[in-house]
């Protein structure tokens, strides 16, 4: 059976690459795009929801939060677990107005089965893009070149199409889905009311009014909230 012919994805360099990238065993290139503007990309995908092939580009995302999380592989070990929480929470997350898009290096085929086969997926609802080149991977600083993998990079994107928050890991070890969501919570606080959220910030707990009283604040935090608040 002929293959499709793939959608070419559009590899976008950040600015001031040769600033912020590293390169480190393996092979691995890996740059910070946090406050900068996610790269964009078209690539084939499969949407679990519906069960069909698609495609996915950045412009489908744009005035929306939004989330990139690559993973390794399909038919892997840690990989459905986090797929599997993330789907756990993704009547929280569209609450909230964010979408999700998993990627991983597989095909879209790959991708079919992958959710068909796995108990973790049964009731899948994300869309899972096909980064088969690579390229995108490449564009967001997350491709193991050797391995023709990504790592576990996650990236959270504002309606504006800047990265403000990014998680990359290692293969062997998952993320947690409550402190992603804890984080996006914050991030939609402070986006919306100017404040800035502590330490595990939650919903009802105290922010730090700097934009109404900075030069109050300087140096003496702890006049506004103690470590217990912080902790609690």
């Amino acid at each position: 059976m002929a293959c499709d012919t793939p959608v070419e994805a559009k590899e976008v360099v950040p600015e001031n690459e040769t600033e912020n990238t590293t390169t480190t065993k393996g092979n691995i290139m890996s740059s910070s795009l946090v406050m900068r503007k996610a790269p964009e990309f078209t690539m084939e995908a499969y949407d679990a929801k519906s069960g069909h092939y698609t495609t996915v580009q950045s412009d489908d995302y744009k005035g929306k939060w939004h989330v990139v999380c690559f993973y390794p592989a399909d038919f892997t070990f840690v990989c459905p677990t986090e797929i599997a929480a993330m789907n756990a929470k993704y009547d929280e997350f569209q609450a909230m107005g964010v979408d999700i898009l998993a990627v991983s290096t597989d095909t879209k085929f790959s991708h079919k089965r992958f959710v068909e086969t796995e108990p973790l997926l049964k009731g899948l609802q994300l869309t899972i893009g096909a980064d088969h080149t690579g390229v995108v991977s490449r564009a967001f600083g997350v491709m193991i070149e050797d391995e023709g993998i990504a790592l576990r990079g996650r990236f959270l994107i504002n309606p504006e199409g800047v990265v403000v928050a990014q998680e990359v890991q290692a293969p062997s070890v998952g993320r947690n889905v409550n402190e992603f969501l804890r984080q996006v919570e914050a991030w939609q606080h402070a986006t919306k009311t100017g404040e800035v959220c502590p330490a595990g910030w939650r919903p009802g707990k105290k922010t730090l009014p700097v934009n109404t009283d900075v030069e109050q604040m300087t140096g003496r935090v702890g006049d506004y909230i103690t470590i217990e608040e912080i902790l609690s």
